[in-house]
């Protein structure tokens, strides 16, 4: 009996033929599982522990905003050029650079489990339908995490789109099997690059982990740069802080404006998810222009509050002067004119 046909659809499938022995090829890849550059630790010291603490710590209702998290639901807009941001929550962001319009890290879905009645639920709802978002040119995917490719949310891309996928080494096995054409689906290792929409696509190294199921790391994960005629961008993914950053920004920059992660960090995993102190630090080694903090606000799949990461990464902008935004969910922003931060989550936090 095969892996697929007795595991859940969600749990996304092993590569296997081609696509397996492009990834044994990969420098990141060895003795079966891909790595980081430099050691990592991804899981705690003392799970039980971490485990009794996020169901049962004291500080738990801070993990959740205390009322309505506000929402700018706003019909699509398109732009010929120029580059503008809008932030659905967590780490779905759509991109217009240049013309073009690139969703990165669609995740609509309700749970971020493989089940539908369990796992970590949505703090709010998704500002608009996938449906309302118009005319996609490309979806980006940094990993196969839950709360970064969502079955559901995939499914129905499917159908309202004939975009691609471009997503790291052996993440097409997961789509496959969730019946996206193989001519939809780009797969790219660290440094490789695709042209699409005429924007440059590069997957460019982070410092993480992967796995959908029992067995982690048999997908690469990535950080993005997205470059047009005109701007560029870059996605950090979920990532650790690591020397990697200023090797990317003297190679693929300075960008217009990064995507940093800023949420889900800890003591107990600091090696792959960066504080918001981390975050400031990765932008300005990439040499980033506008700074928008993403992967908080969503899902509560860490122990600090609600609010913390924004009020933090406020905080340390500030203290090295850097332009910032931290849009409502749903809200547009024109890189260009960023609109000034005016503490909108403080009343919920």
């Amino acid at each position: 009996m095969s892996f697929r046909a007795v595991t859940p659809a969600a749990f996304g499938a092993k590569a296997a033929g081609a696509r397996a022995e492009r990834m044994r090829q990969s420098p990141q890849y060895a003795d079966g599982v891909f790595h980081n550059a430099a050691a990592t630790r991804a899981t705690p010291a003392s799970p039980g522990a971490l485990v009794r603490e996020f169901l049962f710590g004291e500080d738990r209702a801070r993990r959740r905003p205390g009322g309505a998290v506000p929402l700018v639901s706003a019909p699509a807009a398109t732009a010929a050029d120029g580059l503008f941001l809008t932030w659905y929550g967590h780490a779905s962001t759509l991109v217009e650079i240049d013309g073009a319009r690139v969703l990165c890290d669609p995740v609509w879905g309700e749970r971020v489990s493989p089940t539908t009645f369990a796992g970590p639920r949505r703090l709010h709802a998704p500002p608009v339908s996938l449906r309302e978002l118009g005319r996609l040119d490309a979806i980006v995917i940094s990993h196969d995490h839950y709360d970064h490719l969502d079955l559901p949310t995939v499914q129905a891309l499917i159908a309202l789109t004939d975009a691609p996928f471009l997503v790291p080494l052996g993440v097409g096995a997961h789509l496959e099997r969730w019946h996206v054409p193989a001519a939809r689906i780009i797969e790219l290792d660290w440094h490789e690059d695709a042209v699409v929409a005429g924007i440059r696509f590069v997957a460019t190294p982070a410092q993480h982990f992967s796995g959908r199921g029992l067995a982690n790391d048999s997908t690469l994960w990535a950080s993005w740069v997205l470059a047009g005629p005109e701007h560029r961008v870059y996605y950090s993914g979920d990532t650790g802080y690591f020397a990697g950053f200023a090797e990317i920004g003297a190679k693929y920059g300075p960008f217009d404006a990064t995507l940093i992660q800023v949420g889900a960090y800890a003591p107990n995993w600091p090696d792959i998810h960066m504080t918001p102190e981390e975050g400031v630090a990765a932008h300005l080694d990439v040499r980033g222009g506008l700074l928008v903090p993403v992967h908080w606000a969503t899902f509560t799949l860490a122990m600090h509050t609600w609010s913390d990461p924004a009020d933090r990464v406020w905080r340390e902008a500030k203290a090295n002067d850097l332009p910032l935004a931290i849009p409502k969910p749903g809200q547009r922003i024109d890189a260009s004119a960023p609109p000034p931060v005016d503490g909108w989550w403080q009343t919920l936090g």
